[in-house]
């Protein structure tokens, strides 16, 4: 079955721990068709004179540090200031990757942690990047290990184990900041995350810390363990394929819908880049980007200037356009998970990062939508529930001054102009 691909022209306006063997890769298949139609794309120049007017009487004294969109459900660019023009998006950057990974991935899809017997014995550790896997995780992998608590591991008590992890190259994107790696929200990506790599602070060497806490729970358990590092796992690589394995414990994330409310409604830096690699099979982040960056092509949304650097937002090097953003927003309104996508989001004066807003305003509870922020960028876009049906709005600010007052004052005008008054 085909996947549907919205073809978007926007109007400018006047411009477990039984032992099972190993299972195969599991296929994922497509979404199911949606029941809505597209609405008709056709460009007809259409737009809100009133809503136009009135952003640029508003933005005209900062117009050049702001980019603003406005779209509505039948693909009309109501309203538009340097809509075109990509700028820094800061953390509705993970708008992209987790739009990605839900198409690509699924809602029920689960991030797996797995302790494996190999023919020979050894034990091997793996996994995909939970952000959730704790100490009480690790815990339980030891157990598994030591034969204990109903799993056939070792029974001796002897445990030898393998580790293999990304090269050190691939723990942060190489042009993260490299202050900002000393930070919890700058954590190492990895495969095998404890506590998502964060202790306070982001932790330096996570393969360290992970044979230290599994080495100290064996030994509490009266057991002696060996732990060897195995080669470092290469890009795209098929670990033992000609070998079966027996899978002695696994760990499962929550189901990917929660995992795209931690990566949007709490912003959460880590979880959105293992997004990001899951749903390309690349953890070199460039290659997962370049793969991002192709699907948004395949959407047929306009992505003039866009760069995908990263999966957070957290590199300087994305670029992206209101207009891209918003037209994102509308794609995936008619996506057969929709519901899960939008679902992800912040809720104006209520939820995530977003709750501490438009308390008591009339956008309070109508306005779903992603924060970003990093120094000298503001960006907040979203679906706005008007009187009107909805409105995909995005917001992106580099350099300007008060932006959130500003940002503010925008949706609140496009509520107030919903549905769009005469023009005089």
């Amino acid at each position: 079955m085909k996947r549907a691909v919205l073809l978007l022209t926007l109007a400018i306006g006047s411009s477990v721990s039984a032992p099972v063997k190993s299972a195969p890769a599991l296929i994922i298949p497509p979404p199911p068709p949606s029941n809505q139609p597209l609405p008709d794309l056709q460009q007809r120049g259409r737009s809100c004179a009133p809503l136009q007017q009135s952003l640029n009487r508003l933005l005209a004294p900062v117009a050049s540090s702001w980019s603003v969109s406005v779209v509505n459900s039948n693909g009309d660019l109501l309203g538009d200031i340097n809509g075109a023009m990509a700028r820094i998006p800061a953390s509705n950057q993970k708008l992209i990757s987790t739009a990605f990974a839900l198409d690509q991935l699924g809602p029920d899809f689960r991030l797996r942690t797995q302790l494996v017997q190999k023919t020979d014995g050894t034990l091997e550790l793996k996994g995909q990047g939970d952000p959730d896997l704790g100490i009480a995780g690790l815990q339980r992998f030891a157990m598994a290990a030591m034969g204990q608590g109903g799993a056939l591991g070792t029974s001796t008590g002897s445990v030898n184990l393998m580790i293999r992890e990304e090269p050190r190259q691939n723990w942060w994107p190489s042009d993260w900041h490299p202050a900002d790696r000393a930070y919890a929200y700058g954590a190492p990506i990895t495969r095998l995350a404890l506590t998502s790599n964060s202790l306070g602070g982001a932790v330096s060497d996570p393969y360290a810390r992970l044979e230290t806490l599994f080495k100290k729970e064996v030994k509490r358990r009266g057991g002696s363990i060996e732990v060897k590092q195995g080669q470092p796992i290469r890009n795209n690589q098929r670990q033992h394929q000609a070998e079966e394995l027996i899978v002695l414990h696994e760990e499962t994330s929550a189901p990917m819908h929660a995992l795209l409310s931690l990566a949007n409604t709490e912003s959460h830096n880590f979880t959105a880049e293992v997004l990001l690699r899951q749903a390309s099979n690349q953890w070199d982040v460039r290659a997962a980007s370049a793969a991002a960056h192709l699907w948004m092509q395949k959407q047929g949304i306009p992505i003039q200037g866009l760069r995908v650097a990263d999966g957070s937002g957290l590199s300087r090097n994305n670029r992206v356009s209101s207009q891209t953003i918003s037209a994102l927003l509308m794609r995936m309104d008619q996506h057969p998970y929709a519901s899960y996508y939008q679902a992800s989001m912040a809720i104006a004066g209520r939820r995530g990062t977003l709750r501490n807003y438009f308390i008591g305003s009339p956008i309070q509870g109508k306005f779903w939508g992603k924060t970003g922020t990093i120094s000298g960028v503001r960006s907040v876009s979203g679906i706005l529930q008007t009187n009107d049906g909805p409105r995909y709005v995005s917001m992106i600010s580099n350099g300007a001054s008060r932006p959130n007052a500003t940002i503010g004052q925008i949706l609140r005008t496009v509520n107030n102009l919903s549905p769009c008054p005469s023009s005089t």
